[in-house]
């Protein structure tokens, strides 16, 4: 078949909502597109693990400890999927993981602060995991099917992770004075970088257009982000709390929340890797990579010894089994 009889096939599929799989035919920067995407996106959930495990050991009550436990093991089942997703286009899962360890690739800039008291747990779940659910939605009808796939189980979870925030904060803003004070706190530290989550503006993002015309994407940065101001704004009157920008206004002509201008010298400060916890994060990752080193030798060694027994016995085997 000649190369271009295989990229109408592959237009076709795209103009089509026919998902793209493993096997099929695709453009060399559709896949190195994804390779980066879903990559990034598997980093940002195990690193995310890391400023919430900070306070499994001082979760205020053995119920709240135990929420906390179940979100944490979700994540790192969230990096599972989407690592095994992007090794369906061929890199391997220690490809990519030496990447996040060199620096090469990238993970969300919001997992590079620090989480100061229990209020910001609530923070995360309610701003952080909501602006991750309100990107990961529209990745559920990603072009590339075991992408979609994964993102389908990933939202389900996710929205629990934003209930808990929600409560943690609700719970909060009817305490105490000093309560209600670390609510908003908390608040004020997180709102702007979880704007910051959705990336650059569309104009100075160098994917997005493609990655639109791809539908690997399905909503733009911008898009996404507004329709991330416009939920955030009525839900914190139920808080009784307020978002830190004088410029959040009603837009009736518009029927949008205007917003302030975020900081983008500080977002790519972080990104570049001089955020408050870069260097901290990457270091833990390092940390914990070398020391699980034994666990995948070891089950590397079971898996080919297991291989080894039934190339050698192979009709015992299927009898046993």
């Amino acid at each position: 078949m000649q190369m271009h009889d295989l990229e109408k096939i592959f237009a076709d599929k795209i103009a089509t909502e026919i998902k793209i799989e493993p096997r099929d035919w695709m453009p060399d920067a559709y896949r190195k597109t994804l390779v980066r995407q879903i990559s990034q996106h598997a980093h940002s959930e195990v690193v995310g693990m890391l400023p919430e495990g900070n306070w499994i050991t001082r979760a205020p009550s053995l119920k709240r400890k135990a929420i906390l436990l179940a979100k944490i093991q979700d994540e790192a089942g969230h990096g599972l999927y989407l690592y095994s997703a992007a090794e369906t286009l061929g890199v391997s899962r220690e490809e990519t993981i030496n990447e996040l360890h060199n620096g090469k690739a990238k993970y969300s800039s919001i997992f590079n602060y620090p989480t100061l008291t229990w209020a910001d747990i609530g923070a995360i779940g309610w701003l952080v995991d909501g602006a991750a659910i309100m990107n990961q939605v529209m990745l559920c009808r990603t072009s590339y099917g075991p992408y979609a796939r994964a993102m389908v189980r990933i939202c389900k979870e996710e929205s629990f992770h934003q209930r808990q925030g929600f409560d943690i904060l609700y719970t909060l803003s009817k305490g105490s004075d000093d309560q209600k004070t670390m609510c908003q706190d908390a608040i004020n530290r997180w709102w702007w970088p979880s704007l910051m989550m959705f990336g650059p503006k569309d104009a100075d993002s160098p994917h997005t257009d493609q990655s639109m015309k791809w539908k690997i994407k399905r909503m733009t940065n911008d898009e996404l982000r507004q329709r991330f101001v416009d939920m955030i704004a009525e839900q914190v009157k139920v808080l009784g709390m307020v978002l830190p920008d004088p410029k959040l206004t009603w837009n009736d002509e518009r029927k949008h929340y205007d917003f302030g201008e975020i900081d983008w010298a500080e977002f790519w400060q972080v990104v570049k890797g001089y955020g408050p916890c870069n260097k901290q994060r990457i270091a833990t990752r390092k940390n914990a990579w070398d020391n699980g080193a034994w666990v995948r030798e070891a089950a590397l060694a079971h898996a080919q010894k297991r291989k080894s027994r039934t190339d050698t016995h192979p009709s015992q085997n299927a009898a046993a089994a």
